[in-house]
C-alpha cells in the first residue's frame, strides 16, 4: 500500500512551513483528519494495519485509540480484526480515561493505534488509560511512524504501514529556506 498516494489523492499530504503541536517547525504535514474523512482510505488503512498484525502474530481481544483522531481507526482495524473496539480520552489532568461504557478487564490484550506517531504521546495515554485496568498491551499499530527516535514507546512492539522521516526544526534553528516559507500553525 502507497500510504503517500492516499494522503496525496486526499488532499492530505502538504508542504510549506509548519508549526506543530509539539513546537517544532517542518515543511511536510500529514493531515489525517483530511484522509480520514474517506471511508475507502480508512478501510484501506484499518485493512491493512489488520493485515500486518496478523502477520505479525498479533490476535488482541480488543483495540484502543486515543481521541479524536484514532477513534475511527480503531473501528476499522477492530472490524478487519473481528474484535471489539474501544477509544481513551482526555481526563483533564494530562493523561486519559476509558469511558465507564467500555469494559477492560484484567488479563484481556490490545493493540492501540494511531494515525501518524511523531512523538507517540497520545497513543502511550491510550495505553496506559488500558493498563490502569490490569489489559495487556500487544503492540502499536500506526499508518505513518515519523519518529526521529523510539523513546517512551520502545517498550512495546511496532507495527507502521510506513516510516516517514522528514527534518522538522527547533524555533530559531531554521534553516533560511524554511524561514522564508509563511509559517501556518497546525
Amino acid at each position: 500500500m502507497d500510504v503517500l498516494s492516499l494522503y496525496r489523492e486526499a488532499g492530505a499530504l502538504h508542504e510549506g512551513h509548519f508549526l506543530l503541536a509539539s513546537g517544532r517547525h517542518s515543511p511536510m504535514f500529514l493531515q489525517s483528519t483530511t484522509v480520514m474523512q474517506y471511508p475507502k482510505f480508512t478501510e484501506q488503512f484499518g485493512r491493512g494495519l489488520a493485515d500486518a498484525l496478523r502477520a505479525a502474530g498479533v490476535t488482541p481481544d480488543f483495540v484502543i485509540g486515543p481521541a479524536m483522531g484514532g477513534v475511527t481507526l480503531a473501528y476499522e482495524v477492530a472490524r478487519h480484526l473481528d474484535t471489539r473496539a474501544i477509544f481513551a480520552e482526555k481526563d483533564g489532568q494530562g493523561g486519559m480515561k476509558i469511558r465507564e461504557a467500555f469494559t477492560v478487564k484484567p488479563g484481556e490484550t490490545f493493540v492501540a493505534v494511531e494515525d501518524v506517531l511523531t512523538t507517540g504521546g497520545s497513543v502511550l495515554k491510550a495505553v496506559r488509560a488500558a493498563e490502569a485496568y490490569g489489559a495487556r498491551c500487544l503492540a502499536i499499530a500506526c499508518i505513518v511512524d515519523r519518529r526521529q527516535e523510539e523513546g517512551p514507546l520502545q517498550s512495546y512492539p511496532l507495527v507502521p504501514l510506513t516510516r516517514l522521516y522528514f527534518e522538522t526544526y527547533e524555533p530559531g534553528h531554521l534553516p533560511a529556506w524554511l524561514a522564508e516559507r509563511p509559517l501556518q500553525e497546525i
